[in-house]
């Protein structure tokens, strides 16, 4: 029909076929403010039938060696990086992120997520002991815990859900992925690439749609063990509800309040352009305005600078970094993850009295110590309740490492081995000879 604009549909994916589904939900451009995708609103009939793919798939995937496991990885490793700029153009316009932060880190880093992997589940070891005087040897495996359900977020689409796959599938399980309703497109082009490199229908299956219908529908099957989930407290409340009669297990990834520690000895030329880095890579609106009536003050940004953008964009997502100063330590903007390109700046004048303002949020994900006393560095570093600290540094990842939070911030870690464990089950052997 003459006048009619076209909208990119996706589709489920699941046993290795694309699907339509019955509803859809609008999806935006958030440099427009404009629907130009529209997801899947799938539910319990569609994970219904992920599981069953995903179960019939299971036996000849984890039967299969880490070799040739690894193999496949590489090969969707390579495919993702032949598609870097057709998945970094698609990501920063779904998920609104500049398109240099998608070229340089969420695509590259998601096809290093693929190959770390691949590489990882080669060189793993298991645990032996030997009892003499009952002449008896132990030792222990593992296996693939079955079917892993998988739900990734909005703010780091397609590279969260890598972070997933990647581990699950290499240790031998299948998948049921469900991203972000608001950020869906790059999970869907990834579905485009996996029989490319040969991973078998029914390894991995990604069914798209809201949390309430298809993302409890998938929490709560009696079919998937195993729930890795990175997104807000209240959903990982809801999660681990709807799991627990069934004894699932569970890695929470959530919020953070990631402090900046900066002190007066700090190396201000790497320093500023770090933190500044840190604090307005991310973008929305309204703590702005609940900072401004609890007194404190904006000092650049949104509501004191004007922003000029062409008319197409009028309606778009866009606001300016902004800095408030004049806060109190209980105010939301302190409290709460803001998830803006907004930071708070104020004054501390000893050690301990930073630690303890830092360690007053609820959460415990990272913090940031910037300090040329490296014995300062060490003190405060140890005292962070912070599952990581970085010092006179920011965002630096050694893979191998465990990657998770304190407090609110969740449960688990993930890395090498910490993800290796949770895709698995250990199983001691002892053998009486």
């Amino acid at each position: 029909m003459a006048g009619t604009k076209a909208f990119l549909m996706l589709e489920n994916f699941i046993d290795g076929k694309f699907l339509p589904c019955n509803s859809y939900i609008d999806s935006y451009d958030p440099s427009t403010g404009e629907v130009y995708c529209r997801v899947p609103d799938s539910g319990k009939e569609e994970i219904e039938a992920a599981v069953e793919a995903a179960r019939g798939a299971f036996p000849g995937w984890s039967s299969r060696s880490p070799q040739e496991r690894s193999r496949v990885l590489n090969q969707l490793a390579d495919l993702l990086e032949q598609s870097l700029e057709e998945l970094a153009q698609a990501e920063s316009k779904d998920q609104g992120k500049t398109l240099t932060l998608a070229r340089t880190m969420d695509i590259p880093r998601s096809v290093q997520n693929f190959r770390f992997f691949a590489s990882s589940i080669l060189h793993h070891t298991s645990e032996c002991t030997q009892m003499d005087q009952l002449g008896c040897l132990h030792y222990t495996v593992r296996t693939p815990v079955g079917i892993a359900g998988l739900i990734s977020p909005w703010n780091l689409p397609l590279y969260l859900l890598t972070w997933k796959i990647a581990p699950a599938i290499a240790a031998g399980n299948t998948v049921i992925a469900k991203p972000s309703e608001l950020t869906s497109v790059t999970a869907w082009m990834l579905c485009k690439l996996l029989d490319k490199a040969g991973v078998p229908p029914g390894v991995v299956n990604i069914v798209f749609g809201a949390g309430p219908r298809v993302g409890e529908a998938l929490v709560s099957h009696p079919e998937v063990p195993l729930i890795s989930f990175t997104g807000s407290q209240p959903t990982a409340e809801r999660i681990t509800q709807l799991s627990a009669p069934h004894c699932k297990k569970l890695s929470l990834e959530l919020g953070g309040k990631n402090p900046a520690i900066i002190f007066d000895d700090a190396n201000l030329e790497e320093c500023i352009p770090a933190t500044v880095r840190s604090s307005f890579a991310n973008q929305v609106r309204s703590y702005i305005q609940r900072a401004r009536a609890e007194g404190a003050q904006i000092q650049c940004g949104d509501g004191v600078d004007k922003l000029s953008l062409p008319s197409r964009n009028q309606a778009g997502y866009f606001m300016l970094p902004t800095v408030i100063t004049d806060i109190k330590d209980d105010s939301c903007c302190m409290k709460e993850e803001i998830f803006g390109p907004v930071t708070c700046v104020v004054p501390f004048d000893s050690e301990e009295e930073v630690i303890k303002r830092a360690n007053s949020v609820k959460y415990g994900l990272a913090a940031t110590v910037w300090s040329s006393n490296v014995g300062r560095i060490h003190r405060v570093a140890k005292k962070l309740q912070s599952g990581l600290v970085w010092t006179n540094c920011w965002l630096v990842r050694e893979l191998n490492l465990p990657f998770g939070g304190m407090k609110s911030s969740g449960i688990g870690r993930e890395g090498a081995k910490d993800s290796y464990d949770f895709f698995t089950e250990i199983k001691t052997i002892t053998i009486k000879h």
